[in-house]
């Protein structure tokens, strides 16, 4: 199977299986094998940024929360907490995806319910970064 090379600086050692003709990587927060789609692949960059070069705890990541918006249940992809408070939503697409007005108004509706104080909208090729202040989104570039 051919990945893409994410924009991330690092590289993370992932584990992968193969079953038939099906491949598998391995999710360190919910420590088993899950179907590796290109969403997922960049969801997993995330999860390994977060443990590996951020130290948090495996028990400080949420993934694929579920949340009530409008009467529909929606999931929402990973969410990074400190002290069990909700901290930065990362909404992550699939690298075709593009990023647009559209899926960044997605991510914030998503965190209307969730009330981190940070959202990261990403394909793992960008990464659109903003706080939430004084009620309304500041977007920044990370250093």
């Amino acid at each position: 199977m051919e990945l893409p090379k994410l924009n991330f600086q690092e590289t993370f050692d992932f584990k992968f299986k193969k079953d038939k003709d099906k491949f598998f990587i391995y999710d360190l927060v919910r420590k088993t094998y899950l179907l590796l789609t290109p969403e997922e692949w960049v969801r997993q960059h995330w999860i390994h940024f977060y443990l590996t070069v951020k130290s948090y705890s495996t028990s400080a990541l949420i993934t694929e929360k579920k949340i009530v918006l409008n009467g529909l249940t929606k999931r929402i992809d990973l969410l990074i907490t400190e002290k069990a408070q909700p901290k930065i939503l990362i909404e992550c697409k699939a690298p075709q995806i593009k990023l647009t007005e559209k899926t960044f108004e997605q991510t914030a509706r998503y965190n209307s319910v969730i009330g981190a104080s940070e959202i990261i909208l990403t394909n793992g090729l960008q990464h659109i970064n903003a706080f939430y202040q004084d009620g309304r989104y500041q977007f920044y570039k990370p250093q």
